[in-house]
């Protein structure tokens, strides 16, 4: 079979900001629903086999995923929370639900709605199944808003309320059974911060008897009777040792030995106070106890809305309110430490540029942060994956767009109408060789290097991190943003230091627009910088250009009527293209320097107008060929076109006019994002990405043709599959800017020529990918493959 085009290399994003998103299952993978999709990491070896996955949404619906997918439907409102168990036929799943229409739902895995109970204006918050034991008849807990556990049992094909347990008092928050022996413990947990213990067990018997020892405290025992069996409810234990808000509880999972099931007495929980506690009794005295208490430090974030606990007890995970997951694991000498976990955006990804030499990967996105990615070379140089090492701002705006200038350096805009400029910090480099592998020496001998601030300081009623200089005062009244995380440097620092001592410095604002910011553009000189904001009248339309070297403002540009969605500087920073909502695009041209002004000056070249536009509707992206000669523009209208040549001449004399050059490739929908690959193909033909508002992305071939009419020009290689696919529109596509693999060669190599031999990395591109449903992706192209499938 031959190799696929397009490989998945990395995706970068986090949990959904819900209670019960997260199941970590016996075969080591984590599920977890993010945006409108379901993401899967391996995170610990298996100790049994999992065939089966239920999740709930918004959209109403209850999915059971296996070797394919079942729809439940039923449910009017949000699905909240779902539990699962396996009947005696082992191919029979009961599956219970909670929604948001006040009911509570019972499935068989054939997808038949087996029972309804409806709770009136009540919601329930969590639900839990287990079997009884020995009996094999399934039992449901289930805990809402009215500070309750309700239990009921299926017998005989009825669903009946057996008993509610009272205690808590305020919405119950998470349920979770355990089965020791014969007997099965429920915890529960909620909003007055208490975790209590519920021990079920067959057999009861009378609240008071003579021969009692009244000198001892017996809890009241609730029963109930099923199959002539009576069993008994009573309260094991309250544990109190969060001071917010307790979202989840999780038992540690059984384990089997010699063919026999043994549960562990240990329980986690996790809370709003942004830690997780591991319960446990004393073997003494079988009080249950603290044993473990991990969590955040400082930050201004806020906690835990669920926790996890690997198959084998080692390692633990939570995830946050902001979406991040935290993972612990247990150390040799039995104390535990954070442990790199995968990260990501928890709102849409914006924007997105590679470092000018394709070794990190910066996106911004609306939940208002700048995040950077880059591949961790482990010691042994075996393996590498992606992980975020730094977060460059933290931002009080929905951030959407960025620009690099240098390896070292960002321009940013968001929903404000200032512009900021970033520099990393000495702290960064340092890290960023360590956990690249790339040459500390030689990164900062570059002259991006020169000058870096130490690292960054936040002053005490100030918004902006300040940069800090070697030399510098001894003693500044603010506090220091050390980019050391406080452990070794050769691995990615986990989530609370990502957002309390990786942000970079903000060296410079830039005033002048009038309303929100939305594209950037920086040249491959590092010389001008290009910006616009949003726009419904020509005069804020302008395209403003501004000096990397003094961040002084040189030139607004107006052309355009309504807001400019994007721009690209053409390679060889002679051009700069703007596309706009006016359906139309402009090109400006730089004009060669003159003996009273050596800083660049910008001067239209070429534009089309309501006589000469092609696209029907709004632009919304465009991209320079590698040798400069053509852009591409696309559209709402589901239209990609290429345009050209672009020969610049003497200043005065006429030069062939800009028109489209190619036939027009109708793609399907609409054509959100597009990007020439740097590299050339082998028939000297552009290798072209286009990414759709459903989604995907589609890879074509064009070569120019001699006449633009028979659509021969257009040959399509690949797309990406439904699981590759972004699931919400592609808001940014971008090639890294060399061949290879990030982290597969040596750092810092050079280039190689088009048709120079290069090894095994030479017929590889990658292709970033930003997306509205939170993630951002990274693809891997394989040439090779994809000349042969011509």
């Amino acid at each position: 079979m031959a190799a696929p085009v397009m490989q998945t290399c990395h995706v970068a994003c986090c949990a959904n900001r819900t209670p019960n998103v997260l199941s970590w299952g016996r075969g080591g993978i984590i599920a977890f629903g993010t945006c409108n999709s379901v993401a899967f990491i391996q995170l610990a070896s298996s100790t049994g086999p999992e065939n089966h996955l239920v999740s709930g949404g918004s959209d109403n619906r209850l999915i059971v995923w296996f070797s394919q997918c079942l729809e439940c439907v039923g449910h009017t409102g949000p699905v909240s929370a779902v539990d699962a168990i396996y009947l005696e036929d082992p191919t029979q799943i009961l599956v219970a639900s909670a929604a948001a229409d006040s009911t509570v739902r019972l499935w068989l895995s054939e997808v038949e709605c087996l029972h309804t109970l409806s709770f009136g204006s009540g919601f329930m918050m969590d639900v839990s199944l287990v079997l009884l034991p020995g009996s094999r008849v399934p039992i449901l807990a289930c805990g809402g808003n009215d500070s309750r556990v309700h239990i009921y049992v299926l017998f005989n094909g009825e669903l009946n309320k057996v008993m509610s347990l009272q205690g808590h008092e305020d919405w119950v928050r998470g349920l979770e059974w355990a089965s020791i022996d014969e007997e099965l413990l429920l915890a529960s947990c909620a909003q007055d911060c208490m975790i209590r213990m519920w021990r079920l067990r067959e057999g009861a018997g009378s609240d008071a008897r003579p021969e009692d020892n009244h000198s001892i405290i017996r809890m009241k025992e609730d029963v109930f009777e099923v199959k002539e069996r009576v069993f008994a409810v009573s309260l094991e234990t309250v544990l109190a040792g969060h001071e917010n808000w307790v979202y989840g509880v999780h038992w540690q999972p059984p384990r089997y030995e010699g063919g026999r099931r043994l549960q562990p007495l240990s329980l986690l929980s996790a809370s709003m106070d942004k830690t997780m506690i591991l319960w446990a009794p004393e073997e003494a005295s079988g009080v249950w106890v603290e044993q473990v208490r991990v969590g955040e430090v400082g930050g201004n974030t806020l906690g835990f809305y669920g926790c996890q606990m690997g198959p084998d007890g080692s390692m633990i995970v939570a995830h946050a309110f902001h979406g991040a997951l935290h993972l612990w694991h247990k150390r040799q000498d039995r104390e535990w430490s954070p442990g790199v976990v995968m990260s990501g955006h928890f709102n849409a990804v914006q924007d997105l540029s590679w470092d000018p030499e394709g070794e990190y990967l910066l996106s911004v996105g609306s939940d208002q942060t700048a995040r950077l990615l880059t591949p961790w070379k482990q010691k042994d140089g075996t393996q590498t994956s992606w992980h975020e090492i730094s977060r460059p701002q933290i931002h009080g705006y929905d951030m959407q767009c960025l620009a690099t200038v240098g390896r070292f350096q960002f321009v940013s805009g968001a929903d404000e109408k200032v512009l900021r400029v970033f520099r990393a910090p000495r702290n960064f480099v340092e890290n960023f060789a360590n956990i690249s592998g790339a040459s500390l020496d030689k990164l900062l001998a570059s002259s991006d290097a020169a000058d870096l601030p130490e690292g960054a300081s936040t002053p005490a009623l100030g918004l902006s991190n300040k940069a800090v200089f070697q030399g510098g005062p001894a003693t500044l009244p603010v506090r220091l943003c050390i980019q050391g995380h406080g452990r070794s440097s050769l691995s990615p620092p986990p989530e609370d230091h990502l957002l309390q001592n990786t942000l970079w410095p903000e060296v410079q604002k830039l005033y002048g627009h009038g309303f929100e910011m939305y594209c950037l553009a920086s040249d491959s000189a590092n010389t001008v910088v290009a910006s616009a904001c949003k726009a419904s009248k020509a005069e804020h339309a302008a395209v403003m250009l501004w000096s990397s070297a003094s961040w002084r403002q040189l030139q607004s540009l107006p052309c355009h009527a309504l807001t400019v969605t994007q721009m690209a500087f053409s390679p060889d920073a002679q051009l700069l293209l703007a596309v706009s909502r006016d359906r139309t695009w402009s090109l400006w041209r730089r004009d060669p320097p003159t003996p009273d002004s050596a800083e660049p000056n910008f001067s239209m070249y070429t534009h089309t107008d309501k006589d000469t536009a092609v696209h029907s509707r709004i632009i919304w992206s465009c991209d320079w060929s590698p040798d400069s000669r053509y852009f591409v523009t696309s559209s709402r209208d589901k239209k990609v076109i290429v345009w050209g040549p672009c020969v610049l001449g003497t200043p005065g004399v006429p030069t062939p006019g800009v028109h489209h050059c190619s036939s027009i490739l109708d793609v399907g929908d609409s054509a959100t994002a597009v990007a020439f690959c740097p590299e050339l193909c082998s028939d000297d033909s552009y290798l072209m990405a286009v990414g759709l508002d459903s989604g995907k992305i589609l890879l074509y071939k064009w070569s120019p043709p001699q006449e633009p009419t028979g659509g021969h020009d257009w040959t399509k290689c690949a797309e990406t599959d439904l699981v590759q696919s972004h699931t919400l529109t592609v808001k940014r596509l971008r090639w890294r800017p060399r061949a290879g693999r990030a982290g597969q060669q040596g750092p810092g190599a050079p280039s190689r020529a088009r048709g120079e031999a290069g090894g095994e990395e030479s017929c590889w591109l990658q292709l970033a990918s930003a997306g509205a449903d939170h993630a951002v992706k990274i693809f891997n192209v394989n040439r090779h493959t994809l000349e042969a499938n011509d």
